[in-house]
């Protein structure tokens, strides 16, 4: 969701691009304040997981101009964080999902290794080896890895159903977005999406081949998507309810 106002042409100074921290209801948010050519108003947006705030300005506004946008929109922005959900810290003993089921964190640091899969009489478990220090970066290197497998599998699948190639497949943990396809392309995904369950893993990588094609949001692409994905609908919808949680979990 975004507010804005109209630039106003009269004003000379131009607004500072920058990156600072902005306090909302006693949270201190990275926020970043981008400088658009093409922008004719300004527009603020809540990154998914409430990790940060973006402000994107048109050319020629002068910095005053911003603070009181942000003064007028303070109590929108602490609602809309109000309903953000809390951002758990990977540690000993919380539940975290990986491909959609549960799995209770377990440290065991007399042992060597990195993290291990099982279950007890409670359900699934993850098992971090090693110093305490390491836990939450070494779950994230788990995501990371299981991401890379099954990822690559699952483009090989709908790049050969759709008679494209994808020219490089990268992992990242982004904000904005859970994928990406660049015009020569390249595949971009956020690990994180292994904490989803594998119907959402397989759309989101059905999405993403299908811009190899289709390089925009109409109708072609959406009927693509079906062919690629039929549970289309449903997964997004998924995504669309449930991706701010897994955004918001801190590994580190």
């Amino acid at each position: 969701m975004s507010f804005g106002f109209f630039r106003n042409l009269t004003k000379p100074k131009p607004a500072p691009v920058e990156e600072r921290e902005h306090v909302v209801a006693g949270r201190s948010l990275p926020l970043k304040i981008v400088e658009n050519d093409r922008a004719r108003r300004l527009t603020l947006r809540i990154d998914s997981g409430g990790r940060g705030l973006r402000i994107t300005v048109p050319p020629g506004l002068r910095r005053g101009e911003v603070e009181k946008f942000l003064d007028r929109h303070q109590e929108w922005l602490e609602q809309r964080l109000a309903k953000v959900p809390n951002r758990p810290q990977v540690r000993p003993g919380i539940k975290i999902p990986v491909r959609g089921v549960s799995h209770r964190i377990v440290h065991e640091p007399s042992k060597r290794g990195t993290v291990t899969v099982s279950r007890d009489e409670r359900g699934p478990l993850l098992i971090v080896h090693g110093d305490r220090i390491h836990l939450p970066r070494r779950i994230a290197d788990f995501l990371k890895r299981e991401a890379k497998r099954e990822i690559e599998k699952l483009v090989v699948k709908h790049t050969q159903a759709l008679g494209k190639r994808a020219k490089a497949i990268r992992f990242k943990d982004t904000s904005s977005r859970w994928g990406s396809c660049t015009s020569d392309g390249n595949l971009s995904f956020s690990w994180r999406i292994m904490m989803a369950p594998s119907p959402v893993i397989n759309y989101l990588v059905a999405h993403e081949v299908a811009h190899l094609k289709e390089m925009n949001h109409g109708p072609k692409f959406w009927k693509l998507c079906e062919q690629l994905c039929p549970d289309t609908e449903r997964c997004k919808a998924w995504l669309k309810r449930n991706g701010g949680a897994l955004q918001a979990i801190v590994f580190e």
